[in-house]
């Protein structure tokens, strides 16, 4: 049975940093491309693809977090990172762990993953 399960969400400052973590059950970690959604308060359904990190280890940031966010993964405990530095308030979301084919994923809307983790919450103030 897979299972994806989100952890490490939490209420900074803006300028302060978090890490969140998926970690995974029911395949490893090198044979999906894994990565993380997000969706805003207040913006419906609306979800945005933050980054991925494919099964050979090539990562993807969305231009909202480059420069900011930096996904690792953990083989051997079979678990992909996302580290979130210098937070702004608009950074404030649910993220959400996905795993699938990335070719698949829709950049601006939840769909195209085969898998879902439950979601951590993210609160940046300002």
């Amino acid at each position: 049975e897979v299972d994806l399960v989100d952890s490490g969400g939490g209420s900074v400052q803006a300028g302060g940093s978090l890490r969140i973590s998926c970690t995974v059950t029911g395949f490893l970690i090198d044979t999906r491309d894994i990565g993380w959604y997000r969706q805003a308060p207040g913006y419906g359904n609306e979800c945005e693809l933050v980054s991925f990190i494919t099964d050979t280890g090539s990562p993807y940031y969305s231009d909202s977090v480059k420069g900011r966010f930096i996904i690792s993964q953990d083989k051997a405990k079979n678990a992909v990172y996302l580290q979130l530095n210098n937070l702004e308030p608009e950074d404030t979301a649910v993220y959400i762990c996905a795993a699938g084919k990335s070719a698949n994923w829709d950049g601006g809307s939840c769909r195209g993953p085969n898998y879902w983790g439950q979601g951590t919450r993210v609160t940046v103030s300002s």
